[in-house]
């Protein structure tokens, strides 16, 4: 019973044996190998066509037979035989990684002569983001530095993106001078190599800046109706809206008025007007890097109304200005 089986262990050495020697034999004069190029995770199919005349074929990963015949020497689960006829001897490696890559010899015997059929498996691995900048929230005139990194075989490319102004910056580290209100967002990291889509990840940037009213409007009004005074600014964080009449600061659901304010504006609602209503009012906008108010006036019917609004501005606030609301200010 034992003879067999040491005829078949003979007959597979021998195979191994002369697999081994035409690697060796052949490599003086095999011609360039063939570049196979694959993506990580995909399969890769590894053809040699033979003849009828060929006596013995084997598959070599470098000097490592990975099957000789029908036989399999590796001991990697991925490797398979998928063609042994006369005409084609194929295997197949599943779940490509990057260690699959180099050269494969394909060594086959015919009629006393050795051949070689070589190829070399690329396998190429997608762009990815591995790390990124957190969000971040700065003062008006801070620099920020943002970085992204990104593996990839080949290796990628990396782009800053800021779609609402069009900004685009080549490289993984993206430095801006001086931030300006205009230029906080959403900046989105593009990386590709061209083996499967972008990776894409995004860093929002928050730039916060003092108080500016945008918008203020005197009102006219008959005693007995109703009335309402208006005010808009702009800041980030959002201002606090505080309303004073001569210096007096003014509570709401008092005197006959109440005040409504969300994050960009403030109204004083006057549901009965008295004479005691008309006058001066001053709308305070406020957050922790500054203030800036502005007058209105309730008047008479008949009252000349103001073309224009005056606007005052906290020390602080004068100190933190960014060149953008100086051309604001002129033309209120």
């Amino acid at each position: 019973m034992k003879a067999p089986l040491q005829r078949v262990n003979l007959a597979s050495l021998g195979i191994v044996i002369l697999a081994q020697v035409l690697f060796v034999q052949c490599t003086e004069f095999v011609p360039p190998a063939d570049n196979y190029t694959v993506s990580q995770g995909d399969n890769a199919t590894l053809s040699c066509l033979i003849d009828d005349k060929v006596t013995r074929v084997a598959w070599l990963n470098r000097s490592n037979i990975l099957y000789a015949g029908k036989d399999k020497w590796s001991i990697d689960t991925r490797v398979q035989l998928l063609t042994n006829t006369k005409t084609e001897y194929s295997i197949v490696i599943t779940h490509v990684d990057v260690a699959d890559e180099g050269l494969y010899t394909c060594s086959f015997q015919t009629e006393d002569k050795p051949h070689t059929s070589q190829v070399y498996l690329i396998v190429q691995v997608p762009a990815k983001i591995v790390n990124i900048s957190s969000s971040v929230t700065v003062n008006e005139g801070s620099n920020v530095n943002l970085q992204c990194l990104a593996v990839g075989k080949p290796e990628p490319t990396i782009t800053w993106q800021q779609l609402a102004e069009g900004f685009s910056s080549e490289g993984e580290l993206l430095e801006i001078t001086e931030i300006n209100r205009q230029q906080a967002g959403d900046y989105e990291c593009i990386t590709s190599n061209g083996v499967s889509i972008p990776d894409t990840k995004k860093v929002q940037i928050t730039v916060n800046y003092p108080p500016y009213i945008t918008k203020v409007n005197d009102a006219q009004s008959p005693v007995g109706k109703s009335a309402r005074l208006r005010c808009e600014a702009l800041a980030v964080p959002p201002a606090d809206f505080e309303w004073f009449k001569d210096d007096k600061r003014l509570i709401s659901g008092t005197d006959g008025l109440s005040i409504q304010s969300e994050s960009i504006w403030s109204v004083i609602l006057f549901s009965n007007v008295t004479s005691r209503h008309y006058g001066n009012y001053t709308c305070l906008a406020s957050n922790k890097l500054g203030s800036f108010n502005s007058s209105l006036r309730l008047l008479k019917p008949g009252d000349p109304l103001n073309q224009g609004v005056t606007h005052t501005v906290s020390p602080l606030l004068l100190g933190l200005l960014s060149s953008t609301l100086i051309p604001l200010l002129r033309t209120v």
